[in-house]
């Protein structure tokens, strides 16, 4: 114990001395006070101890006596609740807190403790307390307020000012109270305590409990009023507190059911009590109910009444859109609502059918991924509750009791439910099982597709098959689809595309093979395509008959009867139709016969078929059509149209407005039309000729060059083949570049349209400027903010009306340049330039940035210098610059009025003078004879004296200077400017003569007072001495960018805002799992191996915000980490200023609290008024606004934050920095909230821990610290699925309003753009097609894309994507998902329907697409708006971006096996299937194809070449070398690889920059060898995907998300690219060497490197762009060290518990873990076949074996090949026995090496074999050798089992040992050039570069010469 009490007591002294630092302003906020931050969760949770201890602390100074009787109950309290301190933290915990007390206890000095007396010092200490505090006066304010509905301004002015002290008054008394209470308990009843009890506990003491302040709430304090939030106030939610309200209609309550809090019993009461909901969940749901029906009221924009009602409207709304989705399944089921009808249905009971759908929804945990489980429940409970109702007294629920008799819902309803789900879920072996062996979520839920689930029961049968637990041998079944995994998914799902793709090749193919002539015979051989379709049609019905294995035993029988019945129906239909299409040819071969009676009939049933299958489309497809086959209700027509569909619940309803689907139609006819002409012309007609030729070769005239199996006999089959099967991969796969092409086309056009791209450069904003405040009160302004209508009467000048829209917009962009200031993103004197004042004042004319009026004084003083003409021709010379006519008119107004405010008596009298005199010559034209211009510099210098003294504060002798300077003006006014007759005016007028020579002309003067002088005396010193040009103000570029996108988006079309208080409420929605907050000091300090920190790094790349943060904490430039360091203060600053650098919470939570920021500042300036804020109507200051009542209420009602720190209770458990960086954000962020998963450990007698697992909701108190709104029971642990959507599922009950938004943590956004939310939602209301969207798509800014040129290809590529891709995918295609954040959900709408992603392991990795799967499929609607940005961050290093781009080809693959993209591909019509397709998977597809056409066209070739074909044809037929074949293949790999893809990017680049910038960045781009990582990026992809089909491990990749300028060793690249990229890059390396070396080219070399140059590039990129892209690549020093590292990590010897990344061995034995089930061990085994073709073809071609075909000479070259294996065992074998056998074998290896070479030299010697025979038979045995690995990997437990293990890993060791030589050959050669080095750093770091960068230094960790 007494290491316990040393720590506990270095714990007091710390804390003690942080308490000292925070009372002198120096250590940061707490987030616990004392040893109060200390206590376990298991404390906190059941009691309040934290509260105790948190008072002990704050009183601690002011009775030391009273703290020590606090913290001695808190202990007894600790005691009585774990006597034996078995929870977790709570033995330490006790000791400590003992240990505090001891030293208490200390220094009384001896003093005896009278304990008896303990509550006497507390009832006096009390008394005292609330006397101090004022308490009997707040609560009478409190209680005033509460009875007349309306504040007090007088007295809550103060209570605002001191909202924070309050509570912890509050908080400090409810502590007194708790401890008096149960002190009173155990007091003598003959002492004090038995009357302090009766006589102040029951009166008053127990309301101090239930104060607002102090009892927890989110947003709406219901349980208790509270003081400093007005929220209670608005009268919508006023009147939907009042709705819920329990009525007397209501049954009766027990009298024994308490109710919480000082409120009214209400609807959640009843439904508490009668089904067992638990009391966090009802809190919850209370307040999500009060705030929809409340925000459903405020849109009606019913006038505010004294007893507010909620209208029925508003009730009706919410009832129906809750539930839609449980109305829509009784009618799919065609069973009665649980309610007679809506008109049967009153108010009331509404309000409770939605009150109990939430709090089932809110209690359901891993069930609310089955929202038609949820329809189920809420059927049967909702019966069950129309029967309470009916009756007088209130009764439990049968459903929801348990033996005992008390009330559950999670224990009887969901916790049977999950522990099913969690039963399957076990059998996925952690997502390495085949889909098929367990049920997911979607599995579980669509047992209720059906009304078989009605055998169920209520309450639920435990023996239903529902919740059936699997056994171990036995398979539960599957529901109506089965993830099997296999390619044939994508001929399932999307066969429509491949057998229109295979008829249109077969047409095609026929029309060029006749030549082009359509005649009779032609179209009788077209019409083949008939058997073809209905044959691949049977092809699909076989597939949906295998795929569906492993579900028949439970699936649907209809299901299966459809299944049979199209299966026979496609084999009768296949076979019909081939029967009678092969007797048309019989006819057709029958040239004597005249005969068509087969053809007439193929015709008729062909037709008939064709026919019937076009109807149906129609009907179902069609727009037109579909509301007729949905309201026909005849069985006949029924049964054709489910056999051509499926029924589902989802997917019904899939079509748009004809207008929409004529316009993806033509989107569609175009491609098809450039597409197939470019096959007919380019690809089929010139092959037809070459193959003709050689389909009709004698055999007798082509000698094959190897033994030949198949083609010689058989019309030179396989060489046919090699010819067309490139061109028919290419066919398959150009799809998608057409579409790239259209598709960028009309997406520019579409851009264009919509104005994307008018401002885009600092130029063109000042040019513009004067248009902004215009535009912005037209689409960002809410009516009740225009205090001047927009439809101005024409009588009004529209000089006027432009000051008044000035007066709007000024407050709105000067927030906007003030968060450019705290970010530090401008300087201060750039945010002086680019505020615009407030133009309220009495200034006659619009006062614009000065920014824009900059150095305008000075030049037009030039003008007026050089001016020889008139005053008008002056006038005109400035006027040409707009801005300077503002500034000469300012100018002049401003020094009128400023002089006019300084002088009094004699002198304003001059001034009055002076003014009309200056006004009549401008009348009358004559002022440059009145004036003496070329005095006006002479006038500007006294004045700019004049107004250098006025700016500061007014002191005796500036006062008395600014006197002197006024009169030195009238002096040269007087004197120099004006005209002599003038002057003699001035000079003779008596009064200012008499008082010039007393000398009081000017003897003082009024000091500027007045704020609005002020700020004109400010403004026109700053107009008078800037004089360098502005137009480079700001520098920063982010800052340009921003403010370039906000301007230019006031331009573009977006629907006008409501009022905030009638705008739709959203929430924010962040998952957070252990990701950096906050960059910590040490973080920040620590260097990489180069010497360089995060801090010095981020210092170099962002030079001048580090200068503009140094400006904005008051440092100098000079300032070192150090001295920040050294102040508290200044050090969290500075970590904040390089977490919003970063990729961290920080930056998200910072960008997402702008929403709260923009409609605090909208509201406060609609002045909505409510009596709680106290200000002028016309007052336009927004100085404050943050701390207006109303505005702040007006926000929260409207707006939630809930970041979703799924592990935030272990990580403060642990005491990680992570949860104190959180609390940081929660005491910074008041709005902030976050949920976490509590775990509660408890053991039990066997020594068994259970757990038990909390979702919990907290926010910071008073005092800093976490208090906790509301915690939820689980039924178990919540992560069943995947841990992301489980994350957003725990805790999106806690979120509000109708729509949230989806954020990720590595998200960031502005001020400006959040000020659009407001607009963005009220595309929900707007028109959109034939149903209103449910998910808007947002426009992302990819902010990482400066740091590096990778992270800048990254940048455009994405960019691309979400702006022009998502812009066509929406309109006109209308098939735009949902990938990813920040898209802006429908709330209800998804939460109904299973979330707002899917959870099931493994299918659904790619969580967030599923979204808009599951949106579409319910009939949702997605668009996609560019008005507004959301920040978003990417990986920067070619690592991090080839583990993310891993991750989502991974995900892609695993859609393809999901019955979501299944039914999405078969629901479509055929034209949005297309759609759909080419933007999902099959962009995927379409790389893979990539790849392998290459494959393909190298195989053909290297069969060309080995056969001897190629070169006998070209001898004999002159028709191969040079066929428009080569050229068509060599364009296709260049496009693909290079050019097209990139189109979309350079017409972003043309749209957004402007078409020279756009080709400078694209020529930029290829410079820096963007191809060169796009081509790597095609390997990726193709890699992961392809793999992921074939054999799963699609998994969650952490590719961090730091600042990448480390070295990534040889060894680490080996390791993640080896089997993705170099094998494969070498494998196309041989296939390009053996055509080299063996094939025949027409016109040598230069057509041979024509045809191979895309291939050689792809060979280059896959093998050098790791080490191309990696800082300090080429550097000699680092290469030597990779290569020492290298070589350690292949020689390594591996074992348990040795990582991959520290052993070849462990690394290898990694790679092989995906080869998991026997069938992907023989699809490993068929791909792996092809290796052995090149020993097969080479042996054929070595000078030894002559012209001889024998396949005797390929069984000789396996001999030599297995006396080459034996050999290297001789040389590789290492024996662990005695010296004398090691000698042995020494010498036996030494004859071995002897030996060989003499062999060799007596073969060469002696026989035909040459040296270059030697090469080509290690050309040869390589690739078998991988074979053979390969093989032995496949089959990994045979090889072992025959003891050959050992042997194969050697020789795999020596494959890697070799591969990774031939990589490093030329990185290691390439390094001994310096200049190698330095230009990679500059194609690295360009764009850091170009910034001021000096990458060099930071590379070489140089620091000492660097100045910091």
């Amino acid at each position: 114990m007494p290491r316990v009490y040393d720590n506990w007591e270095r714990l007091v002294r710390a804390t003690l001395k942080q308490e000292q630092l925070r009372s002198a302003g120096q250590g940061p906020e707490r987030s616990g006070s004392g040893i109060a931050g200390a206590v376990p969760p298991s404390l906190v949770r059941t009691t309040n101890i934290d509260a105790i201890l948190q008072a002990a602390d704050e009183i601690q100074a002011d009775d030391p006596n009273v703290a020590r009787i606090l913290c001695e109950q808190a202990y007894s309290m600790a005691q009585n609740l774990d006597p034996n301190s078995g929870g977790r933290g709570v033995l330490q915990f006790k000791t400590g807190l003992m240990s505090v007390i001891k030293q208490k206890l200390a220094k009384r000095d001896g003093a005896p403790i009278d304990r008896n007396r303990d509550i006497e010092h507390l009832w006096e200490f009390y008394q005292r307390y609330k006397r101090r505090h004022r308490v009997d006066d707040i609560q009478r304010e409190e209680q005033k307020w509460r009875e007349s509905g309306t504040f007090s301004t007088a007295n809550l002015g103060e209570l605002e000012l001191r909202s924070l002290e309050m509570k912890k008054i509050f908080s400090t008394l409810r502590a007194l109270v708790d401890v008096m209470e149960a002190l009173c308990k155990d007091a003598d009843p003959r002492g004090v305590g038995k009357p302090i009890m009766e006589e102040v506990f029951v009166c008053y003491l127990r309301r101090i409990k239930k104060v607002g302040e102090l009892t927890p709430y989110n947003i709406v304090p219901l349980e208790s009023p509270s003081l400093t939030n007005a929220i209670g106030v608005f009268p919508e939610v006023r009147g939907a507190i009042s709705a819920i309200r329990y009525t007397e209609n209501f049954p009766r309550l027990p009298s024994e059911y308490e109710i919480s809090g000082e409120r009214d019993a209400d609807m959640f009461d009843l439904l508490e009590y009668v089904f067992g909901f638990q009391k966090g969940n009802v809190t919850n749901q209370r307040e999500n109910v009060v705030l929809l029906i409340a925000n459903a009221q405020s849109r009606l924009g019913i006038p505010a009444q004294a007893d507010p009602k909620i209208d029925e409207k508003a009730i009706n709304e919410v009832f129906l859109k809750v539930l839609d989705n449980y109305i829509k399944w009784c009618k799919y089921l065609r069973i009665r609502l649980a309610w007679n009808s809506n008109q049967a249905v009153n108010r009331e009971r509404k309000l409770f059918l939605v009150s109990l759908y939430f709090l089932i929804w809110g209690e359901a945990a891993n069930v609310r991924f089955l929202p038609e489980c949820i329809c189920y429940i809420f059927h049967h409970m909702a019966k069950e509750l129309d029967a309470v109702l009916d009756h007088g007294e209130a009764d439990h629920a049968p459903s929801c009791k348990n033996e005992s008799g008390s009330v559950s819902f999670i224990e009887q309803v969901i916790l049977p439910i999950y522990e099913t789900m969690a039963e399957e879920v076990g059998r996925n072996n952690n997502g390495k099982a085949a889909h098929s062996a367990w049920r997911n979520y979607d599995d579980f839920n669509e047992y209720f597709w059906s009304p078989a689930c009605f055998e169920l029961r209520w309450p639920m049968r435990k023996d239903s098959s529902f919740l059936t637990k699997p056994k171990k041998w036995k398979r539960t079944g599957k529901s109506t689809f089965v993830e099997h995994r296999t390619f044939l998914h994508l001929y399932r799902s999307f066969h429509r595309l491949w057998i229109f793709l295979a008829l249109m090749f077969q047409a095609l193919t026929i029309i060029a093979f006749n030549h082009g002539k359509i005649n009779l015979d032609t179209f009788k051989v077209i019409l083949s395509v008939g058997p073809s379709f209905a044959i691949m049609n049977f092809i699909k019905s076989c597939l949906d008959v295998l795929l569906m294995f492993g579900a028949y035993t439970t699936a649907r029988g209809m299901a299966i009867s459809r299944l049979v019945i199209r299966f026979f129906w496609g084999a009768v239909t296949s076979v019909a139709i081939t029967y009678l299409y092969v007797k048309v040819l019989d006819e057709r071969n029958s040239r004597g016969s005249s005969n068509s009676f087969y053809f007439r009939i193929y015709i008729l049933v062909l037709g008939g078929y064709a026919a019937l299958r076009l109807v149906f489309a129609l009907l179902l497809k069609f727009p037109a059509c579909h509301t007729l086959s949905d309201i026909s209700d005849q069985s006949f027509f029924q049964f054709f149209k489910w056999i051509y569909q499926e029924r589902y619940y989802v997917g019904r309803g899939l079509y748009e407005r004809m207008g929409d689907y004529c316009r993806y139609v033509m989107f569609w006819l175009v491609i098809f039309a450039c597409k197939f002409t470019f096959t007919y012309f380019l690809q089929i007609r010139p092959l037809v000729s070459p193959t003709n030729i050689i389909r009709n070769f004698p055999s007798s005239s082509l000698q094959y060059s190897w033994h030949d199996f198949v083609s010689k006999n058989n019309n030179n089959a396989l060489t046919v083949v090699s010819l067309w099967a490139p061109v028919v991969a290419i066919y398959l796969m150009d799809i998608h570049i057409w579409y790239t092409l259209l598709s960028a086309v009309i997406g520019g056009i579409m851009g264009a349209r919509a104005r994307l791209g008018e401002i885009r450069t600092l130029e063109m904003v000042h040019k513009r400027f004067e248009s902004f405040p215009a535009a912005f009160v037209k689409n960002l302004v809410s009516s009740h903010a225009k205090r001047m209508p927009l439809n101005a009467q024409a009588s009004q000048e529209s000089q006027d009306l432009n000051k008044a829209y000035a007066a709007m917009f000024s407050p709105f962009w000067n927030e906007i340049i003030k968060c450019l200031r705290e970010e530090d993103f401008i300087s201060n004197r750039e945010m002086d330039l680019l505020s615009v004042p407030s133009n309220t004042g009495s200034l006659r004319l619009v006062q614009w940035p000065l920014f824009l009026l900059s150095s305008k004084i000075l030049l037009a003083i030039d003008l007026a210098l050089d001016c020889k003409d008139t005053q008008t021709d002056l006038w005109n010379r400035i006027c040409k610059d707009e801005y300077m006519a503002y500034a000469v008119q300012e100018c002049y107004y401003s020094v009128e009025k400023i002089l006019h405010s300084l002088v009094d008596g004699e002198g304003r009298l001059w001034v009055e003078r002076i003014f009309r005199e200056i006004n009549n010559s401008i009348q009358e034209g004559s002022l440059v004879i009145t004036l003496s211009l070329k005095k006006l510099p002479l006038v500007l210098s006294r004045f700019t004296a004049l107004t250098g003294l006025l700016i500061r504060n007014e002191t005796a002798d500036l006062a008395k200077g600014a006197a002197n300077a006024v009169y030195q003006l009238y002096e040269v006014v007087t004197h120099d400017l004006l005209s002599s007759d003038l002057r003699e005016q001035l000079d003779t007028w008596n009064i200012l003569a008499k008082a010039r020579n007393e000398g009081r002309l000017f003897s003082r003067i009024e000091w500027p007072r007045d704020p609005e002088i002020k700020e004109q005396v400010k403004r026109l010193h700053l107009l008078l001495t800037v004089k360098d040009s502005a137009s480079n103000i700001p520098k920063n570029l982010e800052a340009r960018r921003r403010l370039e996108f906000f301007t230019n988006s006031l331009f573009m079309d977006m629907p006008s805002p409501k009022p905030v208080s009638e705008m739709i409420p959203f929430s924010v929605f962040t998952p957070y799992y252990s990701e950096t907050v906050l960059y910590s000091l040490s973080e920040l300090r620590v260097e990489n191996e180069d010497g360089i920190s995060t801090l010095f790094y981020l210092q170099k790349i962002f030079p001048d915000e580090w200068e503009n943060f140094l400006e904005r904490i008051g440092r100098g430039e000079t300032t070192g980490d150090a001295d920040l360091q050294e102040n508290s203060s200044d050090s969290l600053e500075l970590r904040f200023w390089a977490s919003y650098r970063g990729q961290t919470l920080a930056r998200t939570v910072r960008g997402m609290m702008y929403y709260r920021r923009a409609l605090m500042l909208q509201s406060y300036l609609e002045r909505r008024s409510l009596g709680v804020d106290d200000y002028s109507q016309t007052d336009a200051t927004t100085q404050g606004f943050g701390f207006s009542r109303e505005s702040r209420a007006q926000a929260d009602l409207k707006f939630t934050y809930v970041v979703s720190c799924q592990i935030y209770g272990q990580q403060k458990q642990r005491k990680a920095p992570e949860a104190a960086d959180i609390a940081l954000l929660l005491q910074r962020n008041e709005a902030l909230r976050v949920a976490f998963i509590h775990v509660e450990e408890t053991g039990s007698t066997d020594g068994k821990v259970t757990k038990e697992y909390y979702s919990k909701l907290v926010k910071a108190d008073a005092h800093g610290k976490d208090q906790e709104v509301y915690s939820i029971k689980l039924p178990g642990d919540p992560k069943l699925g995947e841990g992301k959507p489980e994350n957003q599922n725990h805790a999106i009950v806690f979120t509000r309003g109708e729509a949230i938004q989806a954020i990720d943590m590595n998200q960031d956004n502005y001020f400006e753009e959040a000020m659009k939310m407001r607009n963005l939602l009220e595309e929900f209301r707007a028109n959109h097609g034939i149903r209103p969207p449910t998910i808007l798509g947002v426009r992302e800014h990819v902010f990482t894309g400066s740091v590096s040129s990778l992270a800048w290809f990254m940048s455009n590529q994405e960019t691309s994507f979400v702006t022009l891709g998502q812009r066509v995918l929406a309109k006109p295609l209308k098939v735009r998902m949902h990938y990813g954040h920040p898209d802006v959900f429908d709330r209800v709408f998804h939460i109904t329907r299973g979330g707002v992603s899917k959870a099931s392991r493994v299918i659904n990795i790619s969580e967030d697409i599923y979204a808009g799967f599951n949106s579409t499929l319910r009939q949702g609607n997605i668009t996609h708006h560019e008005y507004i940005q959301v920040g978003k961050g990417r990986d920067v290093g070619l690592n991090q971006i080839a583990l993310f781009e891993g991750k989502v080809a991974g995900g892609n693959g695993e859609q393809v096996l999901s019955r979501d993209v299944y039914r999405l591909g078969q629901l479509f019509d055929f034209f949005r299937m297309l759609s759909f397709y080419i933007s999902s998977v099959g962009f995927y597809v379409c790389t893979m194809m990539t790849v392998l056409t290459i494959y393909i066209f190298l195989y053909g070739r290297a069969y060309l070449a080995f056969s001897g074909v190629d070169r006998a044809v070209a001898r004999e037929a002159r028709i191969l070398g040079n066929t428009a074949l080569d050229a068509v293949l060599n364009t296709q790999f260049l496009v693909q690889i290079g050019v097209f893809t990139a189109v979309p990017m350079i017409m972003g680049f043309i749209l957004e920059l402007g078409l020279l910038q756009a080709v400078f960045s694209f020529i930029t781009m290829q410079l820096q060898l963007c191809s060169v990582f796009f081509t790597f990026s095609l390997g990726t992809r193709t890699h992961y995907f392809g793999r992921t089909i074939l054999h799963g491990g699609a998994k969650y990749r952490a590719t961090g998300r730091g600042f990448v300028v480390r070295h990534i060793k040889f060894a680490e690249n080996y390791r993640l690219y080896s089997r993705s990229h170099f094998v494969k890059a070498l494998e196309v390396a041989l296939l390009l060497i053996v055509y080299i070396a063996y094939g025949f080219t027409r016109g040598g070399a230069v057509s041979f490197i024509l045809l191979t140059l895309s291939s050689w590039f792809l060979v280059i990129s896959w093998l050098f762009a790791p080490y191309i892209f990696n800082p300090s690549g080429f550097e000699w020093q680092k290469t030597v060290e990779d290569f020492d590292d290298w070589t350690t990590w292949l020689m390594y010897k591996g074992g348990i518990g040795v990582k991959g990344d520290q052993s070849w061995e462990s690394w290898w034995d990694e790679e092989q873990t995906h080869i998991q089930t026997l069938r992907g061990r023989v699809l490993e085994t068929l791909l792996t076949l092809r290796f052995f073709l090149f020993q097969y073809g080479i042996v054929y071609k070595l000078h030894l074996t002559g012209k001889d075909t024998s396949l005797a000479i390929y069984g000789f070259s396996w001999v030599v090949l297995v006396g080459l294996v034996m050999i290297f065992k001789v040389f590789t074998y290492s024996p662990k026995r005695s010296i004398n056998f090691q000698l042995l074998m020494r010498f036996m290896q030494g004859v071995t090496s002897m030996g060989l070479i003499a062999a060799l030299c007596l073969v060469v010697a002696f026989t035909n074999l040459s040296i270059a025979d030697l090469f080509a038979s290690i050309l040869a045995f390589i690739p078998t050798g991988w074979a053979i690995l390969c093989l032995a990997i496949t089959w990994k437990s045979i090889v072992r089992s025959l003891g050959l293990w050992e042997s194969v890993r050697e020789f795999a060791r020596m494959y890697d040992a070799g591969m990774g030589m031939v990589i490093f050959a030329p990185v290691a050669f390439l390094s001994w050039f310096p200049f190698i080095s330095t230009f990679q750093s500059r194609l690295l770091f360009n764009q850091a570069f170009s910034r001021g960068l000096e990458i060099s230094l930071i590379l070489a960790g140089n620091k000492a010469n660097v100045d910091m």
